[in-house]
């Protein structure tokens, strides 16, 4: 695959301009948050679930739909059918114009791009071979993309195989040769097949991995609930980075994830123990700075067309929920 900028798929398109040019209307009724979540619920959505289900104490309809990729679930955002998205969705801002902005940063790229030591060594012998990735427009296929590009490499193709865990499983499979995972299922990989996997080195990543966005005008029709939900995720996401073996109880609590497979099990908490450290989880929901890297990477990456030095923040996201939530919890 060459390192031309990347579009949106063709069935996202058609979708969204199939929609775009009608008025946002709630997903169910005036008081539900939808929200669409555009991967499968597994140990590193914990932190969110937990989030929600604070929001829901607090009186905030929630519910959440797992779709099969990102794509998807922007695509129910921009038609109405979800009132909120999870990703980053600057190439549809840009490209459709989408009535949507990014206003909560849930987390920074923290992944790992792994191969087979039996074909592969470095990002040289990807010259001319397949890489899978989480999904299309996704922060894994951004690094991946951009490796190639500081590397001088192409990829022949890059598949898209949604779920961390699913990737890592493939790599043991021996179906895939060369991914990118996040660190609980590079901890996996690496104890289950010692010596068979190597990490590549990756350098100069400094982007959002996943962010909060909706329609401009559920934004602002339901607004109350938007603070409460934000609210909920700063104190969420401080108390895990103050001690991450809290992560474990509040599953407990909540009942959360009871199908998780036995083998992931003993890796909640090692997850949370080591993707805190590395500043994965913002403690203030994001800034303008952190938009503006944003800006950098994924324009680098080839997601955002144009000099991000000109691109202007306000056109992808809106900082007024989380500054209202601010206020009330404290800035740290």
């Amino acid at each position: 695959m060459d390192m031309r900028k990347t579009s949106l798929t063709g069935s996202l398109m058609a979708g969204v301009l199939a929609v775009a040019s009608f008025a946002w209307s709630p997903a169910v009724s005036a008081d539900e948050v939808h929200v669409a979540f555009g991967d499968i619920a597994t140990v590193e959505s914990l932190n969110f679930l937990i989030a929600l289900e604070r929001a829901k104490e607090r009186g905030v309809d929630v519910k959440v739909t797992f779709f099969k990729s990102e794509d998807v679930a922007a695509q129910a955002v921009v038609g109405g059918e979800a009132d909120i998205g999870v990703g980053t969705p600057y190439a549809l801002i840009q490209k459709v114009k989408a009535p949507i902005r990014l206003f909560y940063q849930m987390s920074a790229l923290r992944f790992f791009p792994i191969v087979n030591t039996e074909f592969y060594k470095s990002w040289k012998d990807l010259d001319g071979q397949e890489v899978a990735v989480h999904a299309r427009g996704s922060g894994t296929e951004a690094i991946m993309k951009l490796m190639a590009q500081k590397n001088g490499i192409t990829y022949s193709n890059i598949s898209y195989v949604p779920g961390a865990e699913v990737r890592a499983g493939a790599l043991l499979q021996g179906n895939v040769k060369a991914s990118i995972v996040d660190s609980t299922n590079k901890k996996m990989l690496e104890q289950k097949a010692p010596g068979k996997f190597a990490v590549l080195p990756m350098e100069g990543v400094n982007a959002t991995d996943e962010a909060l966005y909706a329609n401009t005008e559920f934004l602002t029709a339901q607004a109350e609930d938007v603070q409460v939900l934000v609210e909920e995720l700063l104190k969420t996401w401080r108390e895990i980075n103050a001690n991450p073996a809290v992560v474990a109880d509040l599953r407990k609590k909540y009942n959360l994830l009871p199908d998780l497979p036995a083998e992931l099990e003993p890796e909640v908490v090692p997850y949370y123990e080591e993707s805190v450290p590395t500043g994965a989880f913002p403690n203030n929901g994001g800034s303008e700075q952190a938009a503006k890297d944003d800006f950098e990477f994924y324009a680098l990456a080839g997601q955002i067309e144009g000099d991000p030095k000109t691109l202007k923040v306000e056109d992808f996201w809106t900082f007024d929920p989380l500054n209202k939530a601010l206020a009330k919890v404290g800035t740290q």
